[in-house]
């Protein structure tokens, strides 16, 4: 198995993550088109309970699996990287099925209690499958980021990402005639093909992984078996020694579950937050004098078509995230504080360098990207709200993947839980007022990032004595000045005949101007400038 680096592992995803973003732009630009904005909102009331779900299954065993079998691995002890992978592989099986048989059972319950939009039922039928098998894949990514080995987790993505694009769009094509929740429910089963072609793909690189040749601890017919995570009913082993075996994974699971119960708890709030969010903003504008209809359609502008805009750069600080959990893992178990603080200072420079430009694009160009993406110009004050927290959302995650991998996921689940809670009380209070209505909700989940973020940097400050140079930022904020004045330059010139090809050239120019400050002002030097995908080659020797 190849073992990548830290930043080649955090490049590596990268790729795979900005592929996958730009590639999940189709659905987002298509899907409006196909269902309209308040198709989209019944399509992303269903989400929510979905991501709780999800994050009960894999909200903290993918990361303590990477964790502590990026700790085996740096002691060499493969047996226990195969116990933590049996183990790991049967708490999430056993979890996955219950919750869906839960989840089936209870969504009558759900849609007559909890919900405000009735239509809403089918998409919760169509993505129940989904928990099983994101809940195994994720272990399988689990295993190979500890193994710190990104490939396989890239690959998944992409071929997810691009199954999920076709047959979401389809399938919602073909079911919109029988209404509108029809619609949005195929979307969802698009969905569910991406994740069945996105666990395809991460079982062929394990089965590859199990046939090569013996060489490492990890590389013997013994092994791979052992690592199985669907073993034959029969076997040939003696009674004993599988009783043996069993009685070994006991403990290992207890020490999985121990591990991975703060993560969950932490990941848990900001999911029940994001399910109480939708909950609540419903209701709100409810308050507020509007109707339900036009309730769904505002609320899935907002996450439907805004919030993924803005998650864009998310690809990086992602990658960042899931390459910096093993890679400070090591280093704490080493004792070694310098590669902690050189590893956080990458993270975070990297995630503030490519998360201000994205920025910049956003706050000045949001109703041309609006028109021109979704043929909807009145969404684009929501953009315009939003786009100023970019910066504390890039940051966040890097921040909250550095608290787990120093073992302070309980200071990271306050962190969350107070932001949690300030967001709903302001979304009850903002978002029922007539004045504001759904921008209630925007200034609320505005506080919400900008408090965890704050948050969270104050508590890796205070654990690792680790400093950010202040200089940094400003010599970023200086960049982005001058990078939105040259793109707004150009876009007034209006030299193109159409809209979006004037767009192109402004934010093709700001982001030119902007890489040429950042080398220039030392942000970035060669090295880091030549890692930069399809211009990089100009700044290598």
């Amino acid at each position: 198995m190849n073992k990548q680096t830290f930043m080649k592992g955090a490049l590596i995803l990268l790729a795979a993550g900005v592929v996958n973003r730009i590639l999940a732009f189709v659905p987002r630009i298509a899907l409006p088109r196909i269902i309209g904005a308040e198709g989209v909102g019944i399509y992303q009331l269903g989400y929510p309970f979905l991501i709780v779900l999800l994050t009960f299954i894999t909200g903290g065993i993918p990361l303590s699996v990477a964790k502590w079998i990026a700790e085996a691995e740096t002691q060499g002890d493969g047996k226990r990287v195969k116990q933590i992978f049996r183990a790991a592989m049967a708490l999430t099986i056993m979890l996955s099925t219950v919750l869906t048989v839960l989840f089936i059972w209870l969504t009558p319950w759900i849609i007559d209690h909890l919900m405000t939009e009735p239509r809403v039922f089918q998409t919760f039928r169509m993505m129940s499958p989904l928990l099983i098998i994101i809940g195994i894949s994720s272990v399988y990514r689990g295993y190979f980021q500890g193994k710190q080995n990104m490939i396989p987790t890239a690959f998944s993505q992409t071929m997810e990402t691009v199954i999920r694009i076709i047959f979401a769009l389809l399938f919602a094509k073909w079911l919109l005639p029988f209404g509108l929740e029809w619609g949005a429910a195929g979307a969802m089963l698009g969905v569910v093909a991406g994740e069945i072609a996105g666990f395809a793909v991460l079982l062929l690189h394990y089965a590859s992984d199990r046939k090569r040749p013996p060489g490492t601890p990890m590389e013997t017919a013994d092994n791979a078996n052992e690592l199985d995570p669907f073993p034959p009913l029969s076997t040939e082993r003696p009674h004993g020694k599988t009783a043996a075996k069993e009685k070994e994974r006991i403990p290992v699971m207890r020490r999985l579950i121990s591990l991975s119960v703060p993560v969950t708890a932490s990941r848990m709030i900001g999911s029940f937050s994001y399910l109480l969010e939708s909950i609540f903003t419903a209701r709100a504008l409810l308050l507020a004098g509007i109707a339900t209809g036009a309730a769904t359609a505002q609320y899935g502008a907002l996450q439907g078509m805004i919030v993924p805009i803005l998650l864009l750069p998310t690809a990086l600080t992602y990658s960042l995230a899931v390459s910096l959990v093993p890679s400070l893992s090591e280093a704490a178990a080493k004792g070694d504080r310098a590669t902690i603080h050189k590893r956080l200072h990458q993270s975070m420079r990297l995630a503030l360098v490519t998360g201000a430009p994205f920025v910049v694009v956003m706050l000045l160009f949001a109703d041309p990207i609006c028109r021109i993406l979704y043929n909807h110009a009145e969404i684009a004050p929501m953009l315009k709200w939003m786009a100023p927290v970019g910066l504390f959302i890039y940051l966040q995650a890097p921040l909250q993947a550095a608290l787990q991998a120093l073992d302070k996921p309980s200071t990271a689940l306050m962190n969350t839980f107070i932001g949690a809670i300030v967001k709903l009380v302001l979304i009850m209070k903002l978002a029922s007022m007539p004045s504001l209505g759904i921008y209630g909700a925007l200034i609320a989940i505005n506080i919400n990032i900008v408090l965890v973020t704050a948050l969270h940097w104050i508590s890796v400050t205070r654990f690792v004595g680790f400093r950010m140079q202040w200089i940094d930022f400003l010599k970023v904020i200086t960049a982005m000045c001058i990078m939105g004045a040259a793109s707004l330059w150009v876009m007034n010139q209006q030299v193109l005949p159409k809209l979006w090809l004037n767009l192109i050239a402004a934010c093709m120019a700001g982001v030119i101007v902007y890489l040429l400050l950042m080398v220039a002002l030392r942000i970035i030097d060669r090295h880091d400038a030549a890692r930069i995908p399809l211009i990089g080659r100009w700044f290598r020797p």
